[in-house]
């Protein structure tokens, strides 16, 4: 898996995703679709729709629903591990069938009441779950990741443990410590470990290696947040996370491009949790502690 044999880490700090291949733009289609500059024809939403997204195998499934009418429009997005729309499957939401509506790209009019709860999407024989809320007139998400994104960025801490992984056998576990503003460790377990302090780095292969010196250009920019640009946010709902009120906010990433369900703490606007969906890159991550007292240094053969 190419995703996997790479340095995992922060989108934009060294792990790329997979490049989609897809390189004709989409037509014109019922809805529109949000433009993605890096991937001309990904399937992206439309525009005003609220979104969700999961893995299904290997590839990158997901639903959005543009709010109102008893028929809303509803669209499927499927997006192989190699970064093709795949086309020519058999497509349902909700028992309604679906029509191509370009590489990738499955839509059609689905009942309103059909659209809330538990909602089976099947590809051929094969369906998936997602969990809609019981309305999809949802207030707008993006004055809450506007927020979350001005305090990422203001970290000058930050540790994270990750879940990463390409399909559902094979996935790395790593946790992450980051200090403002270009120093980055991490350690995915059983496995290889980084120290990366401005313009130089060292990496073992495995815990018990010798660490190995080499350039780090460019260097990176951490702790930053995972998304590039943010559209079709939406606040699904409330939660807690370790007893701390948050926002549940799905949106799109057009830049990345990918799909994203951040759990952000009300009263400051951190990041607790994020879930992505991308090409060969379902990511789970727990964040915390932010702005701890700690430093990197150098391993100590170095």
């Amino acid at each position: 898996m190419r995703l996997l044999s790479g340095q995992p880490g922060p989108v934009g700090s060294g792990a790329p995703l997979p490049t989609p291949t897809t390189t004709t733009a989409t037509p014109a289609i019922e809805g529109g679709r949000i433009p993605t500059p890096t991937s001309p024809g990904f399937p992206s939403p439309p525009p005003g729709a609220v979104v969700f997204a999961r893995e299904a195998g290997t590839s990158a499934l997901a639903l959005a629903v543009v709010p109102g009418g008893a028929r809303p429009l509803t669209r499927v997005s499927v997006v192989n591990g190699q970064g093709n729309g795949q086309g020519g499957l058999e497509v349902k939401a909700a028992g309604t069938a679906l029509i191509a509506c370009g590489a990738g790209c499955y839509q059609g009019h689905v009942p309103a009441r059909k659209l809330q709860g538990a909602v089976q999407v099947s590809l051929g024989a094969r369906s998936y779950r997602f969990q809609l809320p019981s309305g999809l007139h949802l207030p707008s998400g993006a004055t809450a990741m506007s927020r979350a994104t001005r305090v990422w960025r203001k970290l000058t801490t930050l540790v994270w443990h990750e879940r990463l992984a390409a399909s559902p056998t094979d996935a790395l576990y790593t946790v992450y410590r980051a200090v403002a503003p270009d120093q980055l460790a991490y350690t995915i377990s059983r496995r290889s470990s980084a120290i990366i302090i401005g313009t130089k780095r060292w990496d073992r292969p495995t815990p018990t290696a010798p660490w190995v010196e080499s350039p780090q250009l460019p260097p990176v920019r951490q702790p930053q947040p995972f998304w590039a640009s943010v559209a079709n946010a939406r606040v699904l709902g409330q939660e807690r996370v370790d007893r701390k009120p948050v926002w549940v906010i799905t949106f799109f990433d057009p830049g990345t491009p990918a799909w994203f369900e951040a759990r952000v703490e009300k009263s400051t606007g951190r990041t607790l949790v994020l879930d992505m969906t991308a090409v060969a890159h379902f990511m789970h991550h727990v964040y915390g502690p932010f702005d701890a007292p700690f430093e990197l240094h150098p391993p100590p053969s170095a």
